[in-house]
């Protein structure tokens, strides 16, 4: 069984030595973790109370460099086609939903890096 429940302790071996500079200690994902009823059982960004303001402003910073960086590149593009251009880009990063990066493309198209085309709304443009 691989879950870890909150009486489960974990000890580190004093005596490891590598030959390595650094390590890397896989983490944890939230199916691993036994939550007790009604507590936290979000797994997504959208439950912005579970994660720190610094890391949460860093992510937001990070979708909104990922959408500039997909527009920039294609000046004009569909809703769907960016969402999933982005999805791509941050996955590997952190998990986003779908709310989080239309946030993001909102503020964008208030702070004028994009703006919606006249006739059909589902499309971005890129204004340089």
């Amino acid at each position: 069984n691989k879950s870890i429940a909150p009486d489960h302790k974990f000890l580190y071996n004093t005596k490891y030595v590598s030959k390595l500079y650094r390590n890397k200690i896989p983490l944890l994902s939230r199916q691993a973790i036994a939550v007790p009823e009604g507590q936290f059982t979000g797994s997504s960004i959208s439950s912005e109370s579970a994660i720190p303001a610094n890391i949460l402003e860093a992510r937001k910073i990070g979708v909104e460099a990922a959408i500039v960086r997909v527009m920039k590149s294609r000046k004009t593009l569909e809703h769907n086609s960016l969402m999933a251009e982005v999805m791509k880009q941050i996955s590997s990063k952190f998990p986003v939903d779908p709310p989080f990066i239309k946030k993001r493309i909102e503020s964008l198209i208030e702070k004028e890096y994009l703006e919606r085309d006249k006739e059909n709304r589902r499309l971005y443009h890129y204004v340089a």
